[in-house]
């Protein structure tokens, strides 16, 4: 393989560790090696290659904190398997972001880009059939050129002064632009000062891979990606009314938002976190900037770049020596590197907090500048909870009030063990929908 460039008839065996890793950012999650592994032939007979003994054996390599998918590659690599054979397979199995890993020209079928934003299709079921999951479509594969023209060359102008950008975060910069007529918003990636290529490669993959095995209503839809420049970018389904972090602060003289429109958007993001949860998801970046809402004012949990997926129990937690997150919004246990769902519990919690006082989880300003610590103030009968209710509500209902409260305090408890399941605060939640 001369200057590590890879083709069709490059062997798997010669593949760098790096690339290896990027597959396995892909492969790992969810157990997909799994599928991978059961499609590989052996080359004399026809026949699979692997057995169910195989497979616990590479299932076994988890708990010595090694990657089945980059043990299976090595292993399969020994037959002298070539990435053509490789790519053949992942997409068989229309796993299209990591056969674009090795060989960028592939692609997939045309599709409906209207098709995919506005699906329509009928559910599917998980552990329990419900009418908020739906099927997976696929994802379209674009150009960087392509994606360049319908943003307008990146118009990096505000939106509200005629240009294209409608939002930037820690990991790039959101286009809206046209795909067939349909509005879409484009997320282009762009390496910071503190984050690398490689990292941010993994978010890459990473939201990838997440969306393409979750599906449901209060997720974020994608359409597709591009790969084939140093930003790589996605394509998710356009959402008119922003997020819900610039809808309570009124961004651009917007309305407030009423109580029951609140109310339903809380609702509707508990509803996604907890499908995440009962599918073996961490968040790990819960905010009210990543809560978009459509057209209907529908919530959409949007930013799976820091999400991880576990084959274990939704209990369990994981340990990691990076850091991630919002910090306004981190569990204790998340800022010392525990991974665990109950850390996305802890930061719905302050999520509830914005809703009832409409204030941002920081402000330098304020004084105590931490949401949470207000509502400290409010527990120590420093303060009242009348005087954190958003003053742009109408007709407040107090009762209403003090039980969102109250759940948001649950949701905040210090101890990750006294903290409520999201299938408990979404019981509460659905009971009293108004």
């Amino acid at each position: 393989m001369s200057n590590n460039v890879i083709t069709s008839s490059t062997f798997v065996r010669n593949l760098s560790h790096g690339t290896l890793r990027k597959l396995a950012d892909f492969l790992d999650p969810n157990d997909t090696w799994k599928t991978v592994l059961g499609e590989i032939p052996n080359k004399s007979t026809g026949t699979p290659r692997y057995t169910q003994l195989h497979l616990r054996r590479f299932e076994g390599l988890v708990s010595r904190g090694k990657s089945p998918s980059t043990e299976l590659l090595y292993d399969w690599g020994t037959t002298n398997a070539t990435v053509g054979e490789l790519v053949d397979i992942l997409v068989g199995l229309k796993l299209f972001a990591p056969a674009c890993v090795l060989l960028p020209d592939v692609s997939k079928p045309t599709e409906n880009v209207t098709a995919l934003v506005n699906q329509d299709t009928a559910p599917v079921s998980k552990s329990t059939p419900t009418e908020d999951t739906y099927v997976d479509p696929g994802f379209c594969r674009f150009s960087y050129h392509e994606l360049m023209k319908v943003t307008d060359n990146w118009d990096d102008r505000p939106a509200s002064m005629g240009g294209n950008k409608i939002g930037e975060g820690g990991f790039g910069v959101v286009f809206k632009g046209f795909l067939n007529n349909t509005r879409v918003a484009v997320k282009k990636l762009n390496s910071m000062d503190d984050i690398s290529p490689d990292e941010l490669q993994i978010q890459f993959n990473q939201e990838i891979q997440t969306l393409m095995v979750l599906k449901h209503t209060h997720l974020v839809n994608m359409v597709g990606f591009s790969c084939d420049s140093e930003s790589p970018c996605l394509v998710y389904e356009f959402m008119p009314n922003g997020s819900l972090l610039d809808r309570l602060a009124c961004l651009d003289n917007t309305p407030p938002l009423s109580w029951h429109r609140r109310y339903v958007i809380a609702v509707g993001t508990a509803k996604g976190l907890e499908y995440l949860h009962s599918n073996h998801h961490v968040h790990r970046d819960v905010k009210s900037a990543n809560i978009l809402l459509d057209d209907k004012f529908v919530a959409k949990i949007s930013d799976f770049g820091l999400t991880r997926a576990s084959s274990k129990r939704t209990s369990s937690t994981v340990m990691t020596e990076k850091i991630v997150g919002t910090t306004a919004y981190m569990a204790p246990e998340a800022l010392r590197g525990e991974i665990t769902p109950k850390s996305d519990i802890y930061s719905f919690g302050v999520v509830l907090l914005e809703i009832v006082s409409g204030l941002p989880p920081v402000d330098e300003e304020r004084e105590p500048k931490l949401l949470i610590e207000v509502r400290e103030e409010i527990e120590d009968e420093e303060m009242e909870l009348e005087d954190f209710i958003d003053k742009k509500l109408e007709n407040v209902d107090l009762s209403a009030m003090e039980k969102v409260f109250g759940l948001a305090c649950r949701c905040l408890h210090e101890r990750k063990a006294k903290r409520p399941s999201m299938a408990e605060v979404l019981e509460e939640l659905s009971d009293d929908l108004c």
